[in-house]
């Protein structure tokens, strides 16, 4: 035990990838998670919860107590606060390295663009930031396009059930998480976007994963049909709050035998059955994602086109 903190084996990574390798360690239960991280240049010391090929000895710091740490979301190097505190704000701040600021939304999720205003409280001003996700990375940019961490494991859901070579239309693609997880096992991927600054994101994401079978579209998902033929195999439907109205689109999309994933908010299960059965299907499966609110979740119907 040391004064300013306890020794622990350590991993040295390059802080350009010093997320993707911290994400990878959880991933194997390696990262001692109650400890700070140590910066010594360009590299990052990883606490480690035991030896690992390369590891070193270190003296780290231990995080604050969680119960000092207000209720926050993480979206890359931004923390996202429920309500306006401006120490909560710096103690957050200071809890990880990775951060560089902390922001509150002075509003709700709304518009056509789905975007929403924020404050920045702590660190840097600016409401841009780089999420790495199961090795891609994703520049967003909170206050101009919309952007959830907490779908990574059904992006790799939607991944695990595709096959080789299939045709993708991501119909609401945003900066492009799902449309860029899905590349490398998809033949052709159109990722559409009525927002501009999403598109502009989602094209500056193709290139840093490089990406070449990934088309940004910049256009309302109504439309797509009269652009693209019946040929995709599978259609993602995320814009849980409205994309009821697109369903025509999304099975004038979809080939006989593929699949739609359509989400949704909803307070009961089944909700939205009756829409969906309006329309030729083979066999509909629903499962919830995660909580949204009291009483309320996002879902998604993992729908087979019939003929």
């Amino acid at each position: 035990m040391h004064a300013e903190g306890d020794e622990l084996w350590g991993l040295r990574v390059d802080k350009r990838r010093a997320e993707e390798m911290r994400q990878d360690l959880i991933g194997r239960g390696l990262l001692e998670r109650g400890y700070r991280p140590r910066s010594e240049g360009e590299s990052l010391l990883l606490p480690l919860t035991g030896e690992v090929p390369g590891a070193e000895r270190a003296v780290f710091t231990p995080f604050p107590p969680r119960e000092d740490l207000a209720r926050h979301e993480l979206v890359g190097g931004i923390a996202i606060l429920q309500e306006e505190d401006r120490a909560a704000a710096e103690r957050i701040l200071a809890s990880r390295p990775s951060l560089h600021t902390v922001v509150v939304p002075t509003g709700p999720v709304s518009g056509e663009f789905r975007t929403r205003a924020l404050k920045v409280l702590a660190g840097e001003p600016t409401t841009r930031t780089v999420v790495t996700e199961h090795g891609r990375r994703f520049a967003v940019d909170l206050a101009h396009a919309y952007f959830s961490a907490r779908l990574s494991t059904e992006r790799q859901r939607v991944h695990g059930l595709m096959a080789e070579g299939e045709e993708v239309c991501d119909m609401f693609a945003g900066v492009g998480p799902f449309a860029i997880a899905l590349s490398d096992r998809a033949s052709f991927v159109v990722a559409a976007d009525l927002n501009p600054a999403a598109v502009s994101l989602l094209c500056e994401n193709v290139r840093m994963n490089r990406c070449r079978n990934v088309l940004p579209v910049l256009a309302d998902a109504a439309h797509l049909p009269g652009v693209f033929p019946r040929t995709f195999d599978r259609v993602i439907m995320n814009l849980p709050m409205e994309s009821a109205q697109f369903l025509p689109a999304a099975f004038a999309l979809c080939r006989p035998g593929g699949t739609i994933h359509y989400y949704a908010l909803q307070e009961e299960e089944g909700a939205y059955l009756d829409r969906i059965r309006a329309f030729p299907v083979a066999s509909v499966a629903e499962r919830r994602v995660r909580s949204y609110s009291p009483g309320e979740w996002h879902a998604v119907y993992d729908i087979v086109v019939g003929e």
